[in-house]
């Protein structure tokens, strides 16, 4: 029990490929001459102190042990467990004979101490306190089917809680697409190197909690992988948002024109204007149908708002911005189409979203100074297929987002993503189900304009603002995340544009 007081680290910002991490593995066991059972021990015995702490009152656990490394460290895991005198179970989906390799030694050890082989029958999981799973590991690339399929069903129909060891069986390290069935983990422990499809699609709903352990391998492997994706922390808002200076006044922050706001639509670039303001734009026009345009600075009467009623209305307005974000409440008929077609014969930079992506698709359009934003569904739109096919690998979705219209792209959803030409990823792990209501799109377009025109490049500013955004929605989220509203981001917005 060596690292009785190691057991975990900081969750690091550096995510991985399966294929990536079985670099580090290699790096770690064949380049700097780390033992793979003694990883493999570290991983048991770690794992198992996290099963301690998070349920200190079990006493009776059941380990569900397929075949390869992961299995191995559920044998290991049940070896501790018995040496602390707990009631071990191990249900082994693959003999113990057909394992190979650490695997079958640490499952020799298991059987060494006494330890407890059983056939796999529903009943038992709910006579257990923790449920572990140790089934298939990082390495699955099929649907589960069979054994396993009724194995990890009955573990997600049991009340007992789960621990997963490295990521939840079902789980595609990838992608974070469920293949066929996965762990519904409370607790997920991730070794060495934290997969990338933990964060995003279905990764938050199977995992849990994530819990890092590096198992002390040499930090130098990580010098000869480089990460796919990077997630973005609480520091890109101290580097990137700097303090301004006294003589700062609103011609230095930007002029954002955003426009939008169809029949019926009028509340959307309201809330994307006042983000743009509480991102803390300069000034902020908006271009919407005339009827509206009274209303609107009525209810916010620091924006300037301007009924258009034809696209050469807009080129005054144009030739005065600095940003301009189209899309909020546009709508798709004559009037919304026309007013994009104006936007893009100019060369400003520009924020592309909602309705505004639903004209695009129309056109093979390529930019390297916009910055376009959509959900899953306006995804498969812009890339001719559906929204399930954009959810089945989000990362390569993103990547070719961007390859065929340019610029920044934000693949919006758990996990959003952000794409630049650059082969790296970034991922924003922060933000909560209640940001599931109408508006909140609307109010991120106004911050990433908002912060676009205080001079931020592109791919900085819509890290901070996906950042802020989702952090001010978990702020906001506090009293419960069901009833939330986009608007109210906007105090915790305000705060987080401004650290300390």
């Amino acid at each position: 029990m060596s690292i009785l007081n190691q057991h975990k680290h900081p969750l690091p910002l550096s995510l991985f490929r399966a294929a990536q991490v079985r670099e580090l593995d290699r790096l770690a066991i064949d380049e700097y001459r780390v033992p793979g059972y003694e990883l493999m021990k570290r991983a048991g015995e770690s794992a198992f102190h996290i099963l301690r702490e998070k349920w200190p009152r079990a006493r009776r656990i059941i380990v569900l042990c397929g075949a390869g490394n992961n299995a191995g460290d559920g044998y290991v895991l049940a070896r501790c467990a018995l040496e602390y005198g707990f009631e071990v179970a191990v249900i082994p989906f693959k003999p113990v004979e057909q394992l190979k390799g650490d695997a079958l030694k640490a499952a020799q050890d298991f059987i060494k101490h006494n330890g407890q082989l059983i056939p796999f029958e529903v009943y038992q999981l709910d006579s257990r306190d923790v449920i572990v799973d140790a089934l298939l590991g990082t390495g699955l690339e099929r649907e589960v089917e069979g054994e396993l399929f009724s194995a990890i069903e009955a573990a997600n129909n049991s009340v007992v809680p789960k621990l997963a060891l490295d990521i939840p069986s079902g789980l595609h390290a990838d992608t974070g697409n469920i293949m066929g069935v996965a762990i519904e983990a409370d607790v997920t422990v991730s070794f060495i190197g934290v997969k990338q499809g933990m964060f995003t699609a279905s990764g938050p709903d199977c995992c849990g909690q994530i819990i890092y352990n590096d198992l002390q391998v040499p930090h130098e492997i990580f010098i000869h992988v480089t990460p796919s994706v990077i997630r973005i922390s609480h520091s890109v808002l101290e580097r990137l948002l700097w303090k301004r200076q006294p003589s700062s006044h609103k011609g230095d922050n930007g002029h954002i024109l955003i426009i939008g706001g169809d029949h019926g639509m009028m509340g959307a670039v309201l809330l994307a204007g006042e983000a743009a303001l509480r991102a803390g734009a300069g000034l902020v026009s908006i271009a919407t149908r005339p009827a509206h345009a009274t209303a609107l600075t009525s209810a916010r009467p620091e924006l300037m708002c301007h009924g258009i009623e034809n696209a050469n209305d807009l080129i005054p307005l144009l030739e005065r911005a600095d940003v301009v974000a189209v899309g909020p409440g546009l709508g798709r008929d004559r009037w919304g189409s026309s007013l994009l077609d104006k936007v893009l014969e100019y060369d400003l930079p520009m924020i592309v979203d909602a309705d505004g992506l639903r004209l695009l698709a129309q056109d093979n359009v390529r930019r390297d100074n916009w910055i376009l934003t959509p959900h899953p569904g306006e995804a498969g739109a812009l890339l001719n297929t559906t929204s399930a096919d954009i959810q089945k690998d989000r990362f390569t979705a993103v990547k070719a987002l961007q390859k065929k219209f340019g610029g920044v792209c934000v693949l919006k959803g758990t996990g959003t993503l952000i794409q630049t030409a650059e082969p790296l990823t970034y991922l924003c792990d922060a933000g909560n189900p209640g940001m599931g209501s109408g508006g909140m799109g609307d109010v991120l377009t106004g911050v990433i304009a908002g912060l676009l025109g205080q001079g931020l490049d592109l791919e900085d500013a819509t890290r901070v603002a996906v950042y802020a955004h989702s952090t001010a929605a978990d702020r906001a989220a506090v009293r419960g995340e069901r009833g939330m509203l986009a608007s109210d981001l906007f105090p915790h917005l305000r705060c987080l544009v401004n650290p300390d």
